[in-house]
């Protein structure tokens, strides 16, 4: 990995390397990875024309784009650190993280999904008692709004005009910032997804980025000729840094897709002939499913990685038989510890792949303990410890509850219960907050979703702890049924009774459309308990 020690150094490094291969693909643009590199500097010499310094946090709210990429990557370039928004954010969501991180920079797309950003910005942000410099008086630290579009209201600025101002910057400008980087610098802060509370921002630098997403990139089998539809959001650290940064690593071909939609991710696999799909479980089941899948060439698919939710054997099988994936991975991460932590490998048997998240990555290590710390034998769910080079410098400014987390001796705590194999494989059973106790023995969400979605008829399945008062608690399950199903829940409980302990078993079943979910794919178990 020496040919590289910052993010800068990888994006120069590939423009050279990979100089004519098609890097981007956004509709009917396409370009090389010279033509990236291009742009990338061009971005960087605006944000230096702009005043940004080494250590300025700039953030981009933006959807997966070709935009995203430069304006991210040009800011990095300059020095800044980057904070990705998440484009779920309402306007007061989106000012509190600007705020909190001390943004001096924003990238924003225009309209999106019929909500202008913007404007949502401006009524989050646009009156206040604090004032500055800037173009909103409630953030005074923020100085400038780029707009990426061709229109901004008078005190923004339109992407176009924000590149032309850096024309007067010269490239050697743009390296000499660049090599002042070293890569135990911040690359980002990258804000949890607020599941569990107030989103904290999780501080991660160059060189554990690269380090991780180059064994990423290795125990995937990532290469040169990929064509890689990123459907994961830019925001989250799977589609940034498994997305663009290990397609940089390995001249793999990015396509950017804004938002998921199965008739659209069909249409560009096969438009697109691409070869590599990684997301949730849900995204791969949709394809699975949908009536015209037939209709459209998948045959180049050759990767998928998968996580986020427990992942049913039988998708693993469809994958492999139905659509002739050649390797389906299945991996476990989280922000706090550079967005990776197991993983499968290659070669690994499709139960080992559907069961578990796969062993720890090289220079990493994995626990797992009791609620007194001490570790639990192995078969035996804990809590997952974590320590090595992937986990994160701690939350920014807030050192109590980066001490909450990581031990003097650097393990993070990671919240999630799991079960460590005697081959070393994780399987992640639940979240410690989602677990709850009937009659006296403890009952663990993931556990019972993983059953019940072997029913025939059901596609997709989350359980919640819901108060009862003769055991405490019980399971509530929510239930997606595959189309055409008639499954009523006397059927399902009748059959959960026969394929599970009783405490398992979920004494009321609601049928749903869709499962709530966060832009990773996780299931918002918080919506799911506002409907009781």
């Amino acid at each position: 990995m020496s040919d590289w020690d910052t993010i800068p150094d990888l994006v120069r490094w590939s423009a050279g390397r990979y100089a004519d291969t098609e890097a981007v693909v956004e509709g009917r643009t396409r370009i090389t990875y010279a033509e990236l590199g291009a742009r990338v500097e061009r971005a960087a010499a605006a944000c230096l024309a702009s005043g940004a310094r080494a250590g300025d946090r700039v953030a981009v709210w933006a959807p997966n784009s070709l935009d995203w990429i430069v304006s991210a990557l040009g800011a990095v370039t300059a020095g800044a650190v980057l904070v990705p928004l998440n484009t779920r954010f309402k306007g007061a969501e989106a000012a509190d993280v600007l705020r909190r991180s001390g943004a001096r920079l924003l990238f924003v797309t225009g309209t999106f999904l019929g909500t202008s950003y913007v404007a949502s910005l401006r009524r989050a942000a646009g009156e206040g008692a604090a004032t500055g410099p800037g173009p909103l008086p409630g953030l005074p630290e923020l100085r400038q709004v780029v707009v990426l579009s061709e229109d901004a209201p008078p005190d923004f600025r339109t992407w176009k005009d924000f590149l032309a101002g850096g024309e007067g910057v010269s490239p050697a400008q743009v390296r000499m910032r660049a090599g002042e980087l070293e890569g135990g610098a911040l690359s980002d802060i990258i804000y949890t997804s607020g599941t569990t509370g107030r989103p904290k921002g999780a501080m991660i630098t160059h060189e554990q980025t690269l380090r991780a997403y180059d064994i990423w990139a290795d125990l995937a089998g990532l290469r040169v000729g990929d064509r890689y539809l990123i459907v994961n959001p830019f925001f989250h650290t799977f589609g940034y840094k498994a997305g663009v940064i290990a397609c940089l690593m390995r001249g793999a071909t990015m396509i950017p897709q804004p938002v998921f939609n199965v008739e659209t991710a069909l249409a560009n696999i096969a438009a697109e002939r691409v070869s590599v799909l990684p997301g949730p479980p849900t995204l791969h089941q949709s394809l699975l499913d949908h009536p015209s899948r037939d209709a459209h060439d998948l045959s180049a698919l050759r990767l998928v990685v998968t996580g986020a939710a427990v992942v049913p054997l039988r998708l693993v099988e469809r994958l492999r038989g139905e659509l002739g994936v050649e390797t389906v991975l299945t991996a476990y991460g989280l922000s706090e510890a550079s967005g990776i932590v197991t993983m499968c490998r290659r070669g690994d048997d499709p139960s080992v792949i559907a069961s578990t998240s796969g062993r720890p990555i090289p220079g990493t290590e994995v626990r797992v303990v009791d609620a007194f710390g001490a570790p639990v034998p192995t078969g035996t769910p804990g809590e997952v410890l974590v320590r090595g080079f992937n986990v994160m410098r701690g939350y920014y400014e807030d050192t109590g509850a980066t001490s909450e987390v990581i031990s003097a001796e650097g393990w993070l705590s990671t919240g999630d219960v799991g079960v460590l194999d005697k081959a070393g494989n994780l399987c992640i059973t639940d979240r410690i907050k989602d677990m709850f106790i009937v009659g006296g023995f403890n009952a663990y969400p993931a556990e019972i979703e993983q059953l019940l979605d072997t029913h025939p008829d059901v596609r997709e399945a989350a359980v919640i702890g819901v108060p009862d008062a003769r055991l405490g608690e019980v399971a509530k399950a929510f239930v997606v049924r595959r189309p055409g199903s008639t499954l009523t829940s006397d059927d399902l409980i009748a059959w959960s009774r026969r394929e599970m302990a009783n405490y398992k078993v979920p004494r009321m079943v609601e049928f749903v459309a869709e499962l709530p979910r966060n832009a990773s794919g996780k299931v918002i178990k918080g919506v799911l308990r506002g409907l009781m």
